[in-house]
This record gives C-alpha cells, structure tokens and sequence, in this order.
C-alpha cells in the first residue's frame, strides 16, 4: 500500500513491453494501490498497446500492531488462499518490493516449485526506506528469494545473499 505500490511502480516503468501480462496482488484492505496500478497501466497502454493486467486480491497475512501468534494464523490463510492464484498463474517472475501481502504469494510460488508444478524466479526488493535493518518480509523472504536485492550497502554487509544495486527507485 501506498509507499511499496509506488516503489513496485517505479521499478515497473523500467520494464520493457515483454514483461507481460504483469498480476498484481493486492491485501484485501488496500484501497489505495488499485488506483494507483490502474492509471500507471493507463499510461502504460499508451506507450505499449499489447500491455495487458490483471488485479486479484487475497486477505491480508499481518495487520499493524497485530499479535505475532495470530499473524501465523493470517498468514496461513492467506497462503491458502494464494496458492490457487499462483497455480492458475503460474507465473515466470514475482517482483515484490516488501508488503507483507507479498510473502504468502511468494511462499505460494515456492511451494509450486517444490512440487515441480512450476518453477517461479522471485525477485524481492527491500525497501529504500530500509537502511541499517530489513522488513519483516525481508527477513522471511530473504531465504525464499532467487535475487535479494538492497539498496544501502550496509545491508549488503549483513546480508550477504544480498545484491547490492545502489538506489534503483
């Protein structure tokens, strides 16, 4: 929501047309991001008329403030719920950037992959924002990601699967 949809849009932009179809998922709750995609896809389909999307919505994996014991709960519901999307998907890429609405999706991917349903490279970006610590869906998706990327070297430092790219949105 607000602050990662427009970072992800941002490293979006840079993408060329053949990142196509793109599926954006989204919390349930996030009334803001809708927005945001569709007219960054309006603009989009102005530059790329092929550019095709779609929008799905699963239930949120942790509120704010929410008990570490019941985002457990959330969180394997919201897995429940991603894995048919990732199934019917069964996309080639994710590119997430860090809401916690991206780790059940990821894990999702993942576990297609396990059972050899389909192989998905996941490609998480950690917020600019995160200088010296990572995001709790960092430090989960930390060991679930093909590419970790930072942005502060300090963070390459403690993190040595990281990539380190310098700011890149």
């Amino acid at each position: 929501t607000g602050g990662h949809t427009t970072e992800i849009l941002r490293l979006l932009g840079c993408l060329s047309e053949s990142y196509s179809p793109r599926h954006y998922v989204l919390a349930d709750s996030d009334k803001m991001s809708e927005a945001k995609i569709r007219s960054f896809e309006q603009k989009r389909a102005e530059t790329f008329s092929e550019s095709q999307f779609t929008l799905d919505r699963i239930p949120r994996s942790r509120e704010v403030r929410q008990s570490w014991i019941s985002s457990v709960v959330t969180t394997l519901y919201s897995i429940l719920y991603s894995l048919p999307l990732t199934y019917k998907w069964k996309p080639d890429l994710i590119l997430c950037n860090g809401p916690g609405t991206c780790v059940p999706v990821c894990i999702s991917a993942f576990l297609l992959g396990l059972l050899r349903i389909k192989r998905t490279i996941i490609v998480y970006v950690e917020s600019i924002c995160r200088v010296e610590t990572l995001s709790l869906s960092g430090k989960i998706l930390y060991y679930f990601s093909d590419y970790f990327i930072v942005q502060w070297p300090d963070l390459k430092k403690k993190y040595p699967k990281s990539v380190y790219l310098g700011r890149i949105v």
